[in-house]
């Protein structure tokens, strides 16, 4: 399935360096030790921008609710119907959520609960360009 090409902000642009390492590299928050996702200028929960750092997680978590779409209106999506679409859980912090297509499997095999893994695939038209996605592992 296509990916679209990130257009990273200065804010965003340290994640998507690491991304494109093969890394899953968060921000995280030295004073209230938590991570946060999506990337922000200021931690969600004390508002500072001085106490975020970036600290890479191991890239395990599972499935929370799947859906699969059937019908779309993207064009360049239209081709991959039926696809999934899972809400993922990290298990290294469960309050962080990711979306996905779970690449590898087929439209409405996706159990909820299932375990995920991190993968990184290639952007097609972007070189040393990838996109972070889940498996799931058997």
């Amino acid at each position: 399935m296509p990916k679209t090409i990130p257009q990273p902000d200065e804010v965003s642009k340290p994640f998507w360096d690491f991304v494109d390492q093969q890394k899953l590299t968060l921000q995280y928050c030295t004073a209230c030790s938590r991570y946060q996702y999506p990337v922000r200028a200021q931690c969600y929960d004390c508002g500072k921008a001085d106490n975020l750092t970036w600290k890479e997680v191991q890239g395990k978590g599972h499935i929370l609710e799947t859906m699969v779409v059937h019908d779309t209106r993207v064009v360049r999506r239209k081709i991959d119907v039926p696809f999934n679409v899972a809400l993922v859980s990290l298990d290294e912090a469960p309050y962080i959520n990711f979306l996905s297509n779970l690449p590898g499997t087929t439209a409405h095999e996706a159990p909820q609960g299932a375990p995920v893994e991190l993968i990184f695939e290639p952007l097609e038209g972007a070189p040393g360009r990838f996109i972070h996605e889940w498996r799931v592992t058997k």
